[in-house]
């Protein structure tokens, strides 16, 4: 029952930030010094998972480029001596890591893109990470959700409280406190109204499932705008097995909007340890 695997569904167009996204995927545009995508594969990495698996879609090629050996950028780094840059560059793909790429041919939603990761997955638990939320926190968003699987042995969804206006972006779930922290969830429902949404606990980005979702996603009708959804796999599941809401410690950027992605940079930047005092000094002297 540990969690191994995990599936990155990014196979999106990105369309919110185009023309950025024109000729790349919105996955690899730049928080500070890093892709998204590369944080929530460390993140993925850090929870103890080696095999990750890649949904990908047309024009996603940069991201398997990404996590591939640059030979000759290596040799370069190394005959110039940069040796500290050279272990940047061969830190994003650790040798113990395995990456697997798996094309989603039609773009029919979250939970047709996680199913597409089956054959891969097998009979196992899996952790799956949208690029999109970015998450901060000690320990580390997947880490503190792998904890808690290994404690209940039950798919685990990452939550977090959301203004009732926002509930149309979310799943939203209810359900009875098991502590400070775990709900065992009741209900889930993609994107509700404000009036019909069964509280105000929205999903975020990370979720650890059992393999029985695949069964559930296979054999429902399409959902919300038209997809298969991932959040009515999930309300499936929950009339054979238990599932449970987190609520994690840490901050979540949504990286899908503009908004969120320039608080993400602002954010980390402060905290990066080399750029972040000059940062500082130049937000001081801004007039705004």
């Amino acid at each position: 029952m540990k969690v191994n695997k995990a599936i990155f569904p990014v196979a999106g167009l990105g369309t919110r930030f185009l023309p950025a996204t024109k000729a790349q995927p919105k996955e690899m545009l730049p928080v500070v010094d890093k892709p998204l995508i590369q944080y929530a594969v460390e993140e993925a990495y850090a929870a103890g998972i080696r095999e990750m698996i890649f949904v990908t879609g047309r024009h996603k090629r940069p991201i398997e480029d990404h996590f591939d050996m640059t030979f000759e950028l290596e040799v370069a780094l190394e005959q110039a001596g940069k040796h500290d840059l050279l272990d940047v560059v061969r830190s994003v793909k650790p040798a113990d890591m395995e990456c697997i790429y798996v094309r989603q041919s039609q773009a029919l939603g979250l939970g047709h893109a996680v199913l597409c990761g089956q054959r891969l997955v097998g009979n196992e638990p899996f952790a799956v990470l949208l690029a999109d939320d970015l998450m901060v926190g000690e320990p580390p968003v997947l880490k503190q959700m792998v904890d808690r699987f290994a404690e209940w042995r039950a798919s685990i969804v990452a939550v977090q409280e959301v203004p009732p206006e926002h509930t149309r972006r979310y799943g939203i779930v209810a359900g009875a406190p098991v502590d400070d922290r775990l709900l065992d969830v009741q209900r889930i429902v993609e994107k509700p109204a404000p009036e019909a949404a069964p509280s105000r606990l929205g999903v975020a980005g990370r979720y650890i499932l059992t393999p029985g979702v695949f069964h559930e996603i296979e054999n429902q009708p399409r959902g919300v705008g038209g997809e298969i959804q991932l959040t009515d796999g999930i309300a499936g599941l929950l009339r054979r097995e238990k599932v449970f809401a987190y609520r994690y410690l840490g901050r979540r950027y949504d990286c899908g909007s503009k908004e969120g992605f320039l608080e993400a940079n602002v954010e980390l930047a402060l905290a990066h340890p080399e750029i972040g005092p000059g940062f500082r000094e130049f937000l001081r002297g801004l007039e705004l």
